[in-house]
């Protein structure tokens, strides 16, 4: 009975932030789901006591969708300011600090910027501004610059002539609500953001210019997405030919990649009790996701990563399905928005429910498969993941990979000694270029090992399915088939 009841809030409440992300009935809207839960429990007390469970599962139904929109209500989701309006389409000069960050593509950097002043004069807004500049010069977060240029609103658009992206919302998640297209910029001063943010980043930023200096590219574009989450472009060519065969994911730092470090650091420390190496596996989650900038994407995909960690190590499934669950609310309470117009959290989330969920009932349909070098658990996690993310990429982009599973089955088995031989020539490359050779030299070979398998499978004419029209409701059904399906199947026995 407890469980129902605690349903119905965790239901209720995503499903009033779910509805509000798409209808705004008014400010008073989430007032009106409250009162039917009040109608519904008063009926409660003077209805059949047979019904109880059902009706007072409806009240908290109801009460908790109230407070899910109302929820959705106190962020600035779209608010845009009436001051700011006044100088659309105007040229504007702007005093503003870098507040995440910068995010550099092939040919441009975008910067989040916090607006302070507009034409010289102080300004307090809770709109940030995504500034689009040349890649030189350079600016880092807590730079305070001075940029000058037409102020303009985020437009959707189609990224492939049939689907339109979302591109406005996806701003508005973070309070972007209005761009500038390449200004012209002027360095004020620095260190004007979070101290250990600021540390963070300057961390990460030497390992990127190490890894440049150790690999050519597109192998340390490569790396650096592999081991820290780095935002350097490998070019629009190669990260098609990725999402083509199914394996953009490892391009950049994800709950999945958090996860492989922390198999891995665990698989070393195997010969000690189990206790002490998943606390070494934890901690390497947490102190990847610290010397990647702990940003909100890295927090919430190391948060997944520790859940299947977890579940892994001690095979309480149930248990840790409803910690996942339990994690998933906290971040939507936190930030409403991810829910629906973050793709990173929801893959994310689908492909650790995968994991958790999944992965244990299938496990024993690939008997044949042999264990050495974890062959059969890395085709098994595959095989989970792809399902299970599967329906919400067809919705989001339209491309099926056919080569997806063959693909992520002959790079990931490499991915953790990948990882760990980059790691080592970077850091040892640090102090001294000779020791670092070794490690340099097996990393590269296994950085041009995947980037060949990726360029082989990507060039077959086969490799992807391209379908133009799959809405948000035939992924609904999908997922709603796959759950019922596989709900059939008996996890084994201790699980």
């Amino acid at each position: 009975m407890r469980d129902t009841f605690l349903s119905s809030v965790l239901i209720g409440f995503v499903g009033g932030i779910f509805f509000r992300s798409f209808f705004n009935l008014g400010q008073t809207f989430y007032l009106f789901l409250i009162l039917i839960s009040w109608a519904i429990f008063m009926f409660f007390l003077l209805g059949n006591p047979k019904e109880k469970e059902k009706i007072i599962f409806a009240s908290l139904f109801f009460l908790s969708a109230g407070i899910g929109v109302w929820r959705f209500d106190l962020t600035d989701f779209k608010k845009t300011e009436p001051f700011l309006d006044n100088f659309l389409n105007q040229s504007v000069s702007i005093d503003a600090i870098v507040i995440d960050e910068p995010d550099v593509r092939e040919n441009n950097t975008q910067l989040k910027l916090k607006i302070l002043k507009l034409n010289g004069e102080e300004i307090e807004t809770k709109s940030n501004i995504l500034a689009i500049v040349d890649q030189y010069p350079q600016y880092n977060y807590g730079d305070l610059i001075q940029v000058s240029g037409v102020l303009n609103k985020p437009k959707n658009f189609s990224a492939d002539g049939e689907r339109q992206f979302d591109y406005v919302s996806y701003l508005a998640k973070d309070n972007i609500n209005y761009q500038i297209f390449y200004p012209k910029t002027k360095f004020v001063s620095s260190n004007n953001g979070n101290f250990i943010k600021e540390k963070l980043f300057q961390v990460k930023s030497i390992f990127i210019e190490q890894s440049r200096k150790m690999f050519p590219e597109p192998h340390s574009s490569l790396l650096g997405g592999l081991i820290i989450g780095a935002k350097e472009s490998l070019g629009k060519d190669l990260q098609d030919d990725f999402r083509k065969v199914g394996l953009i994911h490892i391009v950049v730092l994800s709950g999945y990649n958090i996860t492989i470090i922390a198999d891995f650091i665990m698989g070393l420390f195997s010969f000690l009790p189990w206790v002490f190496s998943v606390f070494v596996g934890a901690i390497s989650i947490i102190f990847f996701a610290i010397m990647t900038g702990a940003s909100a994407t890295i927090v919430r995909a190391s948060v997944m990563a520790l859940l299947v960690l977890l579940a892994r190590a001690t095979g309480r499934v149930n248990e840790i399905t409803r910690t996942l669950f339990l994690a998933g609310f906290l971040m939507v309470l936190h930030n409403p928005t991810i829910l629906v117009f973050d793709a990173s959290f929801q893959l994310s989330f689908m492909a650790t429910f995968g994991l958790i969920f999944l992965s244990p009932k299938i496990e024993n349909y690939f008997n044949l498969v042999p264990e050495k070098f974890k062959i059969r658990e890395s085709l098994v996690s595959v095989v989970s993941t792809q399902i299970f993310v599967l329906p919400l990429l067809l919705y989001m982009m339209g491309d099926f990979s056919v080569v997806s599973v063959p693909v992520n089955l002959l790079v990931l088995t490499f991915i953790p000694f990948t990882m760990l031989f980059g790691f080592l020539s970077i850091v040892v490359g640090l102090f001294s270029v000779v020791f670092a050779t070794p490690f340099s030299y097996i990393a590269y070979g296994l950085l041009s090992y995947e980037l060949k398998v990726v360029e082989f499978f990507s060039s077959l004419s086969f490799a992807s399915i391209h379908i133009p029209t799959f809405s948000a409701w035939l992924m609904i059904v999908a997922y709603l088939f796959v759950f019922l399906f596989f709900s059939k199947i008996k996890t084994p026995e201790g699980v």
